[in-house]
């Protein structure tokens, strides 16, 4: 029997984490745990992904549905364990005609699709399978009984009693399971909690199942450190440092020019193409495309932006949802919020934040300026201080610029405004009327010289 959707447990609320945030949302090189956990559950399972959801539920399904939109949530009300979670979720389960599911904890970040396709070809006509890794410090970890090297069933780490079951061997629970309906409409129902912790455990399925004679599998995984879990800031720390290891060593391997590699985070969701020069620390997250011959420099943040061939982002600048066309400088110490669009050969350099603007190419805004919700035209030059006036407290209103337009230092446009080609505006001036085409603008109070000053006071 295959498998026909997953079960992503995401409702708890990791107390070992010592944080408010919902333990699924802790991020791993910039995304939270559970988006790696659907990454690979989704070839597989696009479309039949349902998710357990407790503690934070609203903010853990925002930030799942902004990058797995077909995904399908199940409340879990009262955190009473893992193995009610899988029952709130058999109901909506079973309606969609699922006959065996696979259960995944949605604390596995570094899970990846192989390990997965392993795991499903392991499992054979068993009706319940589930994954075990072997550790020298199982801490926390549901310990593996075996008598004589037969499977007697899963023992949390509270409830492990020595000197009944003996020293632990090392193999624990991966939280990674594959169970059939059936079992689960069966034997969910039977499960007590009368354990320290007072939850009613999914592994409890385990000894269940063996005693009533379904074919239970465990599915030994070795050392493999793709199936850690993730219970406390160590482990998150841990975890994050083994995938950017991975991530960097295939990077570099693929032809990535990576400057103090141990300082360089890029997440795996990123694309980064060979010749792409590299300095740590920076930081690249998120859907971002540097292309070969883009250079981003030390101390920068990248996220969901693309940097085309030629680029160069200098040291300490910062991109969001950002678009820097080829052969364009940005920074240093320079701001791209989303919807900032610098078109090929153009200049954005220190102390300067575009957010909703579009720099036409070979513009220039080299120091010290705001231009929000503004259209740049190409060869244009906007003087030092330059702000657009975008925003009256209610309503954000448009800035545009014409082509080899020249914006003189310290200049505030009042939105809205037009200011046309090869316009000259006069620095220090106040724009609140449109500039047409080829002419000089200046609108500031004239200068009076008052002769001699007088000692004030005296």
């Amino acid at each position: 029997m295959g498998i026909q959707a997953a079960c992503v447990l995401a409702a708890g609320k990791g107390t070992r984490m010592h944080s408010a945030k919902p333990k699924v949302l802790q991020t791993v090189l910039g995304e939270p745990m559970v988006r790696y956990v659907l990454h690979a559950l989704e070839e597989q399972f696009a479309g039949n992904i349902w998710l357990v959801t407790g503690h934070g539920a609203e903010e853990v399904q925002k930030s799942v549905l902004s990058f797995a939109p077909d995904a399908h949530f199940v409340l879990q009300k009262e955190q009473l364990g893992t193995g009610h979670a899988l029952a709130c979720a058999l109901p909506d389960l079973k309606a969609a005609g699922v006959e065996r599911v696979l259960v995944i904890n949605g604390d596995i970040p570094l899970i990846e699709r192989t390990v997965l396709a392993d795991f499903v070809a392991g499992m054979g006509e068993s009706d319940l399978a589930f994954a075990t890794i072997t550790l020298q410090d199982p801490g926390a970890y549901g310990r593996i009984v075996r008598v004589d090297g037969v499977l007697h069933g899963i023992v949390e780490a509270k409830d492990y009693d020595l000197a009944r079951y003996g020293a632990p061997s090392g193999e624990v629970n991966a939280g990674l399971y594959s169970i059939s309906l059936a079992l689960c409409e069966e034997l969910l129902p039977l499960i007590g909690n009368a354990n320290k912790s007072g939850e009613y455990y999914i592994t409890d399925l385990v000894g269940l199942a063996l005693e009533r004679g379904y074919k239970v599998k465990g599915i030994v995984c070795g050392n493999n450190t793709a199936l850690l879990g993730v219970n406390s800031p160590l482990e998150l720390a841990q975890a994050e440092g083994m995938l950017q290891k991975s991530v960097n060593a295939s990077l570099l391997s693929s032809g990535v020019l990576l400057h103090a590699s141990e300082t360089v985070r890029i997440s795996p969701f990123a694309e980064i193409e060979p010749g792409a020069d590299i300095t740590g620390p920076c930081e690249i997250t998120g859907h971002t495309r540097v292309c070969a011959d883009a250079r981003i420099m030390t101390n920068c943040v990248v996220r969901d932006s693309l940097v085309e061939s030629g680029a160069e982002i200098r040291p300490f600048s910062h991109l969001e949802n950002a678009i820097v066309r080829s052969e364009a400088l940005v920074g240093p110490y320079a701001r791209l919020r989303p919807g900032a669009e610098l078109g090929c050969r153009s200049h954005v350099g220190n102390f300067v934040e575009l957010k909703k603007t579009h720099l036409g190419e070979g513009a220039k805004a080299n120091h010290l300026t705001y231009l929000g919700d503004a259209t740049v035209g190409a060869g244009t030059n906007i003087g030092a201080g330059t702000i657009t006036c975008n925003y009256d407290g209610k309503h954000k209103f448009q800035t545009h610029i014409g082509e080899n337009a020249f914006i003189g230092s310290n200049t505030a446009m009042v939105a809205p405004v037009r200011v046309g080609d090869n316009a000259l505006i006069g620095a220090g001036s106040i724009i609140t009327r449109d500039v047409p085409d080829n002419e000089l603008s200046i609108a500031r109070a004239r200068q009076k010289n008052l002769g001699p000053k007088r000692n004030l006071g005296q």
